[in-house]
């Protein structure tokens, strides 16, 4: 059995602020919250991997955030976002105000490589984001639309000083992750 692995800068004491921005939708049906604790942007997911790789993917996640040469940064969170579309909405997430530049920096030094490993490339462009909720049926639709139309909600600023490979444990109540690995900017 493989582990589930992505790459992730987490949103460490922010979870309070998080969850703010997810009451906004808390009247919305067929909204299914994610966990404000384990808030994170994702800069890469590896999926199903063999735990027999993970030396490797450690050494190559140090060499491509090494030189990626992004410092330690302070990311401001905030404004609000769907994919794929207002009209389909399957993701509700929040912006990256600033910090998008570095996170993106950090997404293409990584990318590269461990698609050199042989994992899947991203099947989209890379948005920086935080998954705040996932739409399992459109009840609540119209709601999300306005709140995501009309409000610019903001969760703070968090000083980014290193990059996560974390693993999803799938659990009865949810996705835990648990760092495997921490890579200092």
């Amino acid at each position: 059995m493989g582990k589930r692995l992505f790459v992730s800068v987490d949103l460490d004491g922010l979870a309070g602020a998080v969850a703010d921005v997810q009451d906004l939708f808390a009247e919305a049906s067929g909204l299914n919250v994610t966990d404000p604790d384990q808030a994170h942007v994702t800069l890469f997911f590896l999926g199903d991997t063999d735990p027999a790789r993970l030396d490797e993917i450690t050494a190559t996640l140090d060499t491509a955030v090494a030189e990626a040469d992004v410092d330690p940064f302070t990311a401001e969170f905030g404004g609000l976002g769907v994919f794929p579309s207002l009209e389909y909405i399957s993701v509700v997430w929040l912006g990256v105000e600033s910090g998008s530049e570095q996170l993106t920096a950090l997404h293409e030094a990584v990318a590269p490589r461990l698609v050199e490993l042989g994992f899947e490339p991203p099947d989209h462009e890379f948005t920086p984001h935080v998954t705040l909720a996932r739409m399992e049926h459109a009840g609540g639709k119209e709601l999300v639309q306005e709140v995501v139309r009309e409000r610019e909600p903001t969760a703070g600023q968090l000083r980014v000083d290193e990059v996560r490979l974390t693993e999803s444990v799938l659990t009865d109540a949810g996705p835990e992750y648990e760092t495997v690995e921490r890579f200092e900017l």
